[in-house]
């Protein structure tokens, strides 16, 4: 796939996790639309996924593919904010990102919702 189609095919997608972020947290970023694999590049996922980061500004929720490349997240919160974002987006029926690593930008970042659940 060329490049310039991947980033459209991918912004459609990203989009629509912005939104359900929107919807739960009152707000929404998009964040990638291309994955690089291989050398090659790809559109986000369809599939959302949900999980927490830790990023320096505070705690962020966060809507990802399947292979763990961000599509949309929440504003930097304090952790129980981050929570309930999560949760509610748990509860509208996205399941949790099952591995414990998150590609947002050009890091990857380890998820923390099962470490700051207690």
């Amino acid at each position: 796939m060329q490049y310039f189609q991947a980033v459209q095919q991918g912004k459609q997608r990203a989009s629509k996790s912005q939104m359900k972020m929107f919807d739960v947290a009152g707000f929404g970023m998009l964040t990638l639309t291309t994955k690089k694999i291989n050398g090659e590049f790809f559109p986000v996922g369809e599939e959302d996924f949900v999980a927490v980061i830790n990023s320096p500004e505070g705690y962020v929720a966060i809507i990802a593919d399947k292979d763990g490349f961000t599509k949309a997240q929440s504003k930097a919160v304090e952790k129980n904010e981050a929570l309930t974002i999560y949760n509610k987006l748990r509860e509208s029926g996205i399941p949790e990102y099952p591995e414990n690593k998150i590609q947002i930008w050009s890091e990857s970042r380890p998820t923390v919702q099962n470490e700051i659940l207690e």
